[in-house]
């Protein structure tokens, strides 16, 4: 499965969004046309303080999702209104590059987006003004990997796609291309209101 999606994607960069985005940009060199380094999946657990095996079900999930182990962040600093001591688990965190990127990519656009509840497509902000992107999933079970069963409750995750694009109209146009199935306009007013697993 990795390797088909793999290469499938690398082709269609090749031979489909690096002539498309060169005639869109004017690039003069193929080598100017923007193309994602990596993708990093990003679980906060935020109740940590009141239950400690949280993080054992934020790593099955992350696990399954990008077929490698994710690494645990822990607190830096103990807040005692938060009752957060110093090395808590609060989240886990993994990068995907090279081949599992683009099966995680793969995945994402054909078999979880289209299994969130009245998808109208991923919103159009979440840019940060320099080509990389991050979307907020609100229910990891999109992915027919994680077992709801095998899960405490049901969480979301950030997903980051960092890109070599030096704008973020240049980074829009490379995941456009890649398949990225953004919100048409008309809809993007009602971001706030969007319903399903996708947070705006």
């Amino acid at each position: 499965m990795s390797g088909s999606a793999n290469s499938r994607l690398k082709e269609h960069y090749e031979k489909k969004v690096v002539p498309a985005l060169m005639a869109q940009f004017n690039y003069t060199s193929p080598m100017q046309v923007p193309k994602i380094l990596k993708i990093v999946i990003n679980t906060g657990v935020g109740e940590v303080t009141s239950n400690p095996k949280a993080i054992e079900h934020v790593v099955y999930a992350t696990t399954q999702i990008s077929g490698q182990k994710p690494m645990v962040s822990r607190s830096r600093k103990s807040i005692a209104a938060f009752k957060l001591r110093t090395g808590l688990p609060i989240g886990c965190m993994v990068t995907l590059r090279k081949q599992r990127m683009f099966d995680f990519l793969d995945r994402l656009i054909s078999v979880a987006l289209p299994r969130v509840r009245d998808f109208r497509g991923i919103p159009i902000r979440g840019f940060d003004g320099r080509g990389n992107y991050t979307m907020g999933i609100r229910e990891s079970i999109v992915f027919p990997e994680v077992s709801i069963d095998k899960m405490d409750k049901v969480r979301g995750m950030d997903v980051t796609f960092v890109t070599t694009a030096r704008t973020d109209e240049e980074g829009r146009a490379l995941l456009q291309q890649m398949g990225m199935p953004f919100r048409h306009p008309t809809v993007a007013q009602g971001e706030n209101q969007a319903a399903g697993a996708v947070a705006a």
